[in-house]
């Protein structure tokens, strides 16, 4: 089943379960995803479909960030849940762990020695990681291992 048949099928599963909060956050990110495959005028395939989940993601735990500053909490519950239900939808998540090793193996691969050699090692890196560790993470790491 790919991940658009997925969401369609969980998004009638929260219209039979009166689940509001899950079929709004569902119908949000379809919203998106049909946004996208207009624009281009294709449908999209599920690599397609897991950018599109790690950009509603990454937007709600920037926004996250600026409730939680300003004291929202009302706003910043409903958030953390939103991103409960997306991260339902993405593949397993890689331990801090195995990001060091894959960012320690890339280093070696790209032969970067310092941080002038970060872009090379940053380009090498992202296609290995993508949709399985966080930028951010992935980022500090490859600064803290070239330094």
């Amino acid at each position: 089943m790919s991940l658009s048949e997925r969401l369609n099928e969980d998004m009638k599963l929260a219209m039979k379960s009166q689940d509001k909060f899950k079929l709004s956050v569902i119908r949000m990110v379809r919203a998106a995803i049909k946004n996208i495959e207009i624009d281009q005028r294709k449908t999209l395939d599920d690599q397609e479909v897991l950018d599109v989940l790690n950009r509603e993601i990454k937007q709600r735990k920037d926004s996250l960030q600026e409730f939680e500053k300003a004291g929202r909490d009302d706003l910043a519950d409903n958030l953390k849940a939103e991103i409960a239900i997306l991260m339902e939808y993405m593949p397993q998540q890689l331990t801090e762990e195995e990001v060091k090793a894959i960012v320690q193996q890339t280093i070696q691969e790209v032969g970067a020695s310092s941080k002038a050699d970060m872009g090379k090692v940053m380009g090498a890196l992202m296609p290995k990681v993508k949709g399985l560790a966080d930028g951010k993470v992935v980022n500090q790491f490859v600064q803290q291992l070239l330094s």
